[in-house]
C-alpha cells in the first residue's frame, strides 16, 4: 500500500506544531487573591488552587484549547487562522505577581470570544509568538480578513 502525497505533507505539518504554553492559570493570580489568602489563613487558598486546576490550557502554533472542570470535562478549541483580534491585559496586581491575561476575539459562532485568564508567563511574548502564529495559520490556508464598516 502506497502512502498518499497528501498524507506525508500533512504528518509533517502536525509534527511542526509548536506547543507556546501550557498549563493551568495562576494559583494566585494576583495582590486581592493574596491578600483574600491571607485574611483567611490560607483557607482561600484550597478554593483557588481547585479554580485554577479546574482549567487547562494548550497553545500552539495552530489552535487553542481549553479544557475546563474538575469531573466533568468540557473542552473549547480555536484555530489561530479564526482569530481576528488580542487584547493584552496586564493590571498593576498582576504584574507584580508576574502573571497576565489575553482576551481573544474569533470569527467562529459557538466561540467568539475567549479570555485567557491569570497566565503564569511573559504575557506580552505569549502575544507576540500567537500573533505571528495566526499569521503564518492564516496565509497556509489562505484565509483573507476584510475589515469593513
Amino acid at each position: 500500500m502506497t502512502p498518499q502525497p497528501g498524507a506525508a505533507a500533512e504528518a509533517d505539518h502536525v509534527a511542526a506544531e509548536e506547543v507556546l504554553f501550557e498549563g493551568h492559570p495562576a494559583v494566585i493570580p494576583g495582590l486581592g487573591s493574596l491578600l483574600v489568602v491571607v485574611l483567611s489563613l490560607g483557607l482561600a487558598l484550597i478554593y483557588y488552587y481547585l479554580r485554577s486546576r479546574s482549567r487547562h490550557l494548550r497553545i500552539t502554533t495552530e489552535r487553542i484549547v481549553v479544557d475546563h472542570g474538575l469531573f466533568s470535562k468540557r473542552m473549547e478549541q480555536i484555530d489561530l487562522y479564526r482569530i481576528t483580534d488580542y487584547v493584552v491585559e496586564r493590571p498593576f496586581s498582576q504584574r507584580l505577581l508576574g502573571t497576565g491575561n489575553i482576551q481573544l476575539r474569533a470569527m467562529d459562532s459557538t466561540t467568539p470570544s475567549l479570555g485567557l485568564d491569570a497566565l503564569p508567563t511573559d504575557v506580552r511574548a505569549l502575544y507576540e509568538r500567537l500573533r505571528a502564529a495566526t499569521e503564518i495559520e492564516k496565509r497556509r490556508r489562505g484565509v483573507r480578513v476584510v475589515d469593513y464598516d
